[in-house]
């Protein structure tokens, strides 16, 4: 189409014209805004041609935009004969077509009137808005105003959101008007026809034009004003403290949906599919299987448990439009089969898209209405409390610590794929859909109706909803698109029962939502995070895997602050993007196999082992680029993950495309179940028995969740103890598993290592307990080797010191990294040996460690220690009262007639009414019981024992005994000794564990 009359009159009857090449009888449509007296002098000189060419005069209305959409309109004058040679042509150009009659020039003057008109609403909307700014306002809340009173104009409500964006992308180019409105005035002025308000409104134009703007958008006339007068219409959406905002609203509907949900979910027997296009979707749901194919047999199965909601992971955000229309068409082609297949299956679609609205809309949501169909709307809701994304009046917001910043202001909206330029959800959605969804033809579900009228009113809303038709008869119907707006997790609950209202009545959506819409719709109840111990993994030997790919400036972020608070406890491998990603196939395979190789040795030495990308940020020149660039990394990612052999305690995926690729390519997983969060907006799965590495917990971290803390909270509260228990709660777990625990005293290396290695083939909690002698001569490096052995071994081991009869012994004693000491007063006076105990016992509970003490004494030797027959004294019932009371201790060893080393040769003779009576003493003071001199005992005194309270044994002699003797016995070599006593020792510690009950339990 040409832009004016120079434009015409060179194509007609320049050198290469037109005309000369027409066949007679021809037709011609002139379709640019030109003056009608030009179209009256084009018609005669075609005449004057002799080749019987006809002049059709239809200048159009509409733009680009609706030229792209075929919804022009067309004003069109000529002949009988003319207008019906090319009435089918004009037909399929046109929305609507006027037929104007009097002849050529007839169409042009009407459209002249309109540009007269056009031109005067655009150029007083920019008048009305720079005084606005000049008095002060709110441009923003002016224009929200005007347009629902009785002031605004389709001009108006079309070119004042450009002002307010300061977006000046030429729709209708400013130059336009300079032409337009100087053919009214020309025009007019030969018919003596005052025309003042278009005359001010060309000057205007001119000026705009005379400025450099000329080739901006039509509405950069507001330009002229904000130069003449220094104020700024731009009306950039404010960042709003949110506490401000979400206290301005109306209180939350009263009464918690959840449990209506609930019934008419049973009621209504539809299930929830969400198509996720990252594996984050699944942060607000627990207990639902995720699949990540979506051929017709599994889906089948999946209908055939009948769920009420289950995920597919499409990983659509990581392909090109044009894969990721293809692939949903595919599987809303197959979920059709397969509920065929089973029949008498409903169910609901839900695109699970991004809370920070990125990802492939509308081009998803087109797909999925081929397949499945006409919906009576779309539903628009990125609400997602977790991650701080609320929507209020229509705008989408993200929250920065304590302020919302619109979502159009963020990082998110700058991404190199999918970015986007409005916080308004009107017009984002007219931006992305490319004006085929005009914002005045969105409607919304405002926080107000959510809170004041309650379910039923949302199901009224919907309802009521009329569809949008797009083009000439017979027409495409698009459904109504509905913002859902929220602020709270009610909120939400709220529409869903209302929505789900809507569904009964026979109303079918099609839902484009963030993770808070899905937990709702299906009526999730919350429940806190899931741990390590949950899942029964802190036992586990092998480091976690935790791996980064996102680039979203907060990931980095969060990577910085976990190496700050982590850096001890975790080991870095840092993969160079740029090779990659830029460099040659050989740089790009030694990058990967280094990384792989040193994730396997961290891995396996017990390390957590953090992946990650190198920060800087590879774009490509285009969209198609950037995803090209993606996939280079994200393969590479795979590729690591895929070699390493070792499997992880548990695996971490920061970033959306990451995780989904490491679940569905490294880890070959089919299906896995949502178990929980590991934190709020976090998903944990466990991956199926198919996948490479079954049943481990697998950590969905989103690039966009959680503040700068966040990634270093989950690793910490993942990441292998130090020790798998303290001695405490390995006696409390004791005390209610109705068994005992052994602390076997160790004086080198094959004694640690018996005692270690008998408790993990046995799955036994133990205890390595190191005598004040032993330490005497073994020193730190045996305390250093029990406490290695202990964080090391793969159950729980604690590390204990055992009869600190020395103040300054123990005070030392407090910072080797012992778990527990016992405090020994027991050579003291009563009143002596408490404030003895009594001063240990508050040192060592500032250091979280447990205190044992004995009252009574034993007779027998110990480590070349003895005490005479005369010497000993049983516990007393009601000295022990006092002592609790008075030094705080944790546990109590009793003594009530065991004895160190070996019994005499009548056997023990065991006090079992006063330990029935010290135990029910120490249960109502929270105290544990122990008892020394557990060398010699019977099975039948043993569990005796045990059933009166005894949680931990003393264990020294026999195990002695049996190093002993395997030295004694010949070797061929030094190594084959120690390898012999190592077993010799082993062997009596299984059998103890096996007696005491511990076996099994760790």
């Amino acid at each position: 189409m040409v832009t004016n009359e120079a434009q015409a009159e060179s194509v007609l009857f320049g050198d290469l014209g037109a005309v000369k090449a027409l066949p007679s009888g021809a037709s011609i449509i002139l379709s640019s805004t030109v003056s009608p007296g030009f179209v009256i002098q084009l018609e005669r000189r075609l005449k004057n041609e002799n080749k019987n060419l006809k002049l059709v005069d239809a200048p159009v209305s509409g733009g680009v935009k609706r030229a792209s959409l075929g919804t022009l309109t067309i004003i069109a004058s000529g002949t009988d004969e003319a207008l019906t040679s090319s009435g089918s042509v004009l037909s399929a150009l046109s929305e609507k077509l006027y037929i104007i009659k009097g002849g050529c020039g007839s169409g042009s003057a009407v459209k002249m009137v309109n540009q007269l008109l056009a031109g005067v609403h655009i150029a007083a909307s920019a008048e009305a808005m720079a005084i606005g700014a000049r008095l002060g306002l709110n441009t923003r809340k002016l224009f929200d105003f005007i347009t629902n009173s009785g002031g605004t104009s389709w001009m108006f409500q079309d070119r004042t959101p450009h002002m307010l964006d300061n977006d000046y992308t030429p729709h209708s180019a400013l130059n336009i008007f300079v032409k337009d409105l100087g053919i009214v005035s020309h025009e007019c002025a030969s018919y003596k026809v005052p025309l003042m308000l278009s005359t001010v409104a060309h000057q205007l134009f001119m000026s705009g034009s005379a400025a450099g703007w000329g080739r901006y958008d039509d509405a950069a006339v507001v330009k002229v004003y904000e130069t003449i007068t220094g104020v700024k219409v731009e009306g950039k959406l404010p960042v709003v403290k949110k506490e401000e905002v979400l206290c301005s609203l109306p209180p939350e509907w009263p009464s918690d949906p959840i449990d209506d949900i609930h019934a008419l979910d049973q009621s209504n027997l539809k299930t929830l599919i969400v198509l996720d296009d990252d594996p984050t979707g699944t942060q607000t749901v627990h207990d639902i299987e995720v699949l990540t194919e979506w051929n017709v047999e599994p889906l089948v199965e999946q209908f055939r448990k009948r769920p009420k909601c289950f995920f597919i992971l499409t990983n659509s955000r990581a392909l090109t439009s044009e894969k990721a229309t293809a692939l949903i068409k595919d599987i809303c082609t197959n979920l059709r089969n397969a509920a065929n297949s089973v029949g008498n299956i409903d169910y609901t679609v839900v695109l699970r898209g991004d809370s920070t609205l990125r990802g492939h809309f509308p081009e998803e949501a087109d797909a999925a209405v081929s397949v499945l169909g006409e919906m009576d709307a779309w539903i628009i809701c990125p609400f997602f409390l977790q991650g701080g994304r609320y929507t209020i009046d229509d705008i989408h917001y993200v929250a920065d610590s304590d302020c919302l910043v619109p979502a159009g202001d963020t990082e998110f909206a700058k991404d190199a794929s999918f970015g986007y330029k409005s916080s308004n959800l009107r017009e984002w959605v007219e931006e992305k859909t490319l004006g085929h969804i005009p914002a005045s033809s969105v409607t919304s579900i405002s926080i107000q109706l959510l809170r004041k009228g309650g379910p039923d009113a949302v199901c009224m809303r919907l309802c009521s909803l009329e569809k949008v038709f797009l083009g000439q008869p017979p027409r495409t119907s698009l459904g109504s698109t509905c913002i859902v707006n929220a602020a709270s997790e009610r909120d939400m609950a709220v529409f869903a029962a209302g929505m789900i209202q809507a569904e009964r009545k026979g109303k079918h959506f099609l839902c484009r939502t963030a993770a808070s819409f899905v937990s709702a719709r299906i009526g999730i109840i919350p429940k806190a995070p899931i741990l390590p111990k949950d899942l029964g993994i802190n036992k586990e030997k092998n480091g976690g895997l935790i791996v980064v790919g996102s680039y979203v400036p907060k990931t980095t972020k969060q990577v910085e602050e976990l190496k700050l608070q982590c850096g001890q406890i975790l080991k870095s491998i840092e993969i160079s993007v740029d090779k990659l990603a830029m460099k040659s196939l050989e740089e790009r395979e030694e990058e990967i196999k280094r990384a792989a190789e040193m994730a396997d040795v961290f891995l396996r030495a017990s390390k957590d082992t953090l992946i990650m990308t190198s920060r800087e940020l590879i774009t490509g020149k285009s969209p198609s680029e950037s995803l090209e660039i993606n996939f280079k990394v994200s393969s590479a990612l795979v590729e690591i993950v895929r070699r390493i052999t070792t499997r992880p305690r548990y695996i971490l995926a920061k970033g959306g495309i990451t995780s989904s690729d490491l679940a569905t390519k490294a880890l070959e997983a089919k299906c896995a179940k949502v178990v929980g969060q590991a934190l709020a907006g976090v998903p944990l799965w466990q991956l199926g028995p198919e996948s490479r590495h079954p049943g481990v917990p697998y950590i969905v971290f989103p690039g966009n969740v959680g503040d700068i803390r966040a990634l270093a909270d989950v690793v910490k509260s993942w990441v292998r103890p130090v020790r798998l228990s303290s001695t405490k709660e390995l006696l409390l777990d004791a005390e209610r598993g109705g068994y005992a625990v052994g602390a076997f005293n160790v004086y080198n290396l094959e004694g640690v290592e018996a005692v270690v290695t008998a408790a993990e083939e046995e799955q036994s909690p133990a205890i390595l307990q190191i005598h004040p002698s032993a330490l005497k001569q073994g020193g730190i490096p045996l305390v250093a080797c029990c406490v290695a052995a202990a964080t090391q071994a793969s159950v729980p081991i604690t590390v204990h010191f055992d009869h600190g009869s020395s103040k300054k012994e123990l005070v030392d004693v407090l910072e080797l990294g012992f778990d527990s000491v016992m405090v020994d007063g027991s050579h003291l006076p009563f009143k002596d040996n408490i404030t003895y105990t009594k001063s240990i016992s508050l040192l060592a509970h500032s250091k979280n460690m447990m205190v044992e003490a004995e009252l009574g004494r034993l007779s027998g030797t110990e480590d070349d220690l003895t005490v005479e027959d005369y010497e000993a004294k049983l516990t007393d019932i009601d000295q022990a009262l006092e002592f609790i009371d008075e030094t705080g201790i944790d546990a109590l060893a009793v003594c009530i007639g065991n004895v160190h080393g070996k019994y005499p040769a009548t056997g023990p003779n065991l006090r079992l009414d006063l330990l029935r009576e010290l135990h029910n003493l120490c249960s109502k003071k929270g105290v544990l019981v122990v008892l020394h001199g557990a060398s010699g005992l019977s099975e039948k005194l043993i569990k005796e024992c045990i059933e009166r309270g005894v949680t931990k044994f003393n264990v020294n002699t026999e195990v002695r005994k049996a190093y002993m003797e395997a030295l004694s016995k010949p070797g061929k070599d030094l190594v084959h000794v120690m390898s012999n006593a190592k077993e010799a020792m082993k062997a009596v510690v299984a059998e103890k564990m096996h007696l005491f009950g511990s076996a099994g339990k760790a």
